[in-house]
């Protein structure tokens, strides 16, 4: 990768369900940065396009079970809204006041990634229902229309274990290698690493989210030049099982 890159917000206005989102994002990258290049990377707020693809839900139309009504009572929450989460969830791990801790399709993360922010009012917005899949399609319709190969991602926005603060995480990826292994490779004093990947799609995200922001900027995507990656047809975000995560593993062994 080369040693320097820009990264420019791309503002688009609300996005409300079925709107043109890719209509929006190639009129902001055409005003912000002269529009798209071979070897950009697009990335995209989750809730953006979740939004964008009807994915929303009213909470007037959720009725919550009683596991929603007990867990709600437990962790202080709107049961309708643990309904949801629970929906979203392959299993629930534990939870603090306002969050369930959820298992998601091999990722560990609050109220299944479930989100009131930047809904319209009423409303909560699960992620997208196939994150992979919307930015191979994204990827793709930019292709057609501006005759440039660029790399997408879905960003969404996380905490870390004893750490204060989000930062960005990909959970959909098209058009480059989301995880680079750097094993076998030679540290400063020539010891080959033996176990180091770079989260780049990770790392990536959490560039974007400087300037795409968390609260009223209407910026829900980020155009990343200059990086070098190669773009190719890869998709998806490299994960590990539980049991071999370290936070995981230890949670895990506490319990038993």
């Amino acid at each position: 990768m080369n040693p320097s890159f820009s990264v420019s917000g791309l503002s688009t206005g609300i996005i409300r369900p079925g709107d043109p989102f890719t209509d929006r994002i190639i009129a902001a990258a055409a005003s912000a940065c002269g529009g798209f290049s071979d070897g950009d990377i697009l990335v995209l707020a989750e809730t953006a396009v979740a939004t964008a693809e009807g994915n929303v839900v009213r909470l007037d139309t959720v009725t919550p079970s009683p596991r929603a009504m007990e867990l709600a009572e437990r962790y202080h929450m709107d049961p309708r809204t643990v309904e949801v989460v629970l929906s979203e969830s392959d299993s629930i791990v534990g939870g603090i006041p306002g969050f369930l801790l959820c298992m998601k399709q091999g990722t560990l993360l609050p109220n299944a990634g479930v989100d009131a922010s930047n809904a319209p009012p009423g409303c909560i917005v699960p992620l997208p229902k196939d994150p992979d899949g919307s930015a191979v399609r994204i990827k793709g319709e930019i292709f057609r229309r501006c005759h440039a190969r660029i790399g997408v991602i879905v960003a969404d926005s996380r905490t870390h274990a004893m750490r204060l603060g989000c930062s960005g995480v990909a959970i959909g990826c098209a058009g480059i290698t989301s995880v680079i292994d750097d094993r076998g490779r030679s540290d400063l004093f020539g010891r080959k690493l033996e176990v180091t990947k770079r989260a780049v799609a990770d790392n990536i995200a959490s560039a974007a989210e400087l300037v795409m922001g968390e609260a009223d900027e209407c910026t829900p995507a980020a155009l990343v030049r200059g990086l070098g990656m190669t773009i190719g047809d890869e998709c998806g975000v490299d994960t590990i099982d539980a049991d071999e995560c370290l936070f995981m593993g230890v949670f895990r062994n506490c319990c038993r």
